[in-house]
């Protein structure tokens, strides 16, 4: 099952970072697929972690652009990363404690997480650098 399809609405114009989100919308995907095989625990843990690595060098990469323009949101920005980053700590531990909140649950949880993000701040960001 995919959890998020790719949609050019998620663009920001910048070649390296809309492939970044590219590839984290697959990871994210991946990630559901594990979850629905048995005995997939570790390997989620492992994409889990992947994605958390992965989605924090993307943030690095866009506050370092953000900053080199001036962009006048930086801070609000940002501080959505920090949470999203958050988010995913907070998935990553509820899995391993064995709180897991069933598929459909982590399914949504990720779907609001990245299309929220990506419909406001990185719509805007886009926006201010056209």
């Amino acid at each position: 099952m995919t959890l998020i399809e790719w949609d050019e609405k998620y663009s920001v114009g910048i070649a390296a970072v809309d492939y970044e989100h590219r590839e984290l919308i697959g990871l994210v995907n991946e990630t559901n697929a594990r979850l629905m095989q048995t005995g997939g625990k570790p390997a989620v843990m492992e994409f889990l972690g992947e994605i958390l690595a992965r989605i924090s060098a993307h943030f690095a990469l866009e506050e370092k652009i953000m900053l080199a323009r001036n962009y006048d949101r930086y801070d609000a920005h940002k501080a959505d990363h920090e949470r999203l980053l958050d988010g995913i700590r907070d998935i990553m531990d509820d899995y391993e404690d064995d709180e897991y909140f069933g598929e459909e649950q982590f399914a949504q949880r990720l779907q609001e997480w990245f299309g929220e993000h990506f419909r406001t701040h990185d719509a805007r960001l886009h926006r201010q650098l056209d």
